[in-house]
């Protein structure tokens, strides 16, 4: 097995330390910094995101996975700025206005880390101007709104208005996900893309992203 195929197999197995090392050893055999990243962390962060989606590991694996992954990247950042790697596309994450959960959110983070975005996650009870500003601050691609009780949902749809009357409403999407929402919902208050679960987010930010 080469350097990278042993990083991804540690990285899905929840062995930060492994991960480290194995991204230290790629780095001394001169594997350029972008390619540690797509074929050794990313690659193994995808197939976590993948038997997620499926059922075939849960929460605990990927968040040990995510951590593993946080390990590498540590080391590995610096030498990706040196290089002028940039992420595939920005994204900002945060529970609405009224909402105190997180757990999904966090979720949502890690895959969306784990498919090469930049996250800025901008935490809980959100208020949707807040959204907006945080998006045209970091210059993102797109926005992720997560709400996990019917009382809080409605709350999204403020968040869509403040952005569609933004300047950056042309550039940036905005999806929206958590328990009660639905793709009913979201083609009700006008957002670009819903997700059902974590794994599934990443896959729509890629391709709302075009990335």
């Amino acid at each position: 097995m080469s350097t990278l195929q042993l990083m991804a197999e540690s990285l899905m197995k929840g062995k930060a330390n492994d991960v480290k090392l194995h991204v230290e050893k790629a780095l001394a055999e001169g594997i350029a910094p972008s390619t540690i990243l797509n074929e050794g962390l990313l690659s193994g962060m995808s197939v976590i995101g993948a038997k997620f989606k499926k059922n075939e590991v849960y929460v605990p694996e990927v968040l040990i996975a995510a951590r593993a992954m946080k390990a590498g990247m540590a080391i590995l950042q610096p030498k990706l700025v040196a290089a002028g790697v940039q992420a595939k596309a920005i994204a900002i994450i945060g529970t609405v206005k009224g909402d105190l959960h997180d757990i999904g959110k966090n979720l949502v983070c890690m895959m969306l880390e784990g498919a090469g975005f930049k996250v800025v996650d901008i935490g809980i009870d959100v208020e949707p101007q807040k959204f907006v500003e945080a998006a045209a601050q970091h210059n993102a691609d797109i926005i992720g709104v997560s709400a996990l009780l019917t009382t809080t949902m409605t709350n999204m749809k403020a968040v869509v208005t403040a952005l569609k009357a933004s300047a950056i409403a042309s550039k940036t999407k905005i999806m929206v996900g958590g328990a009660p929402v639905t793709q009913a919902y979201s083609d009700e208050i006008g957002a670009d893309g819903y997700a059902p679960d974590a794994a599934s987010a990443a896959d729509l930010a890629k391709k709302l992203c075009g990335v």
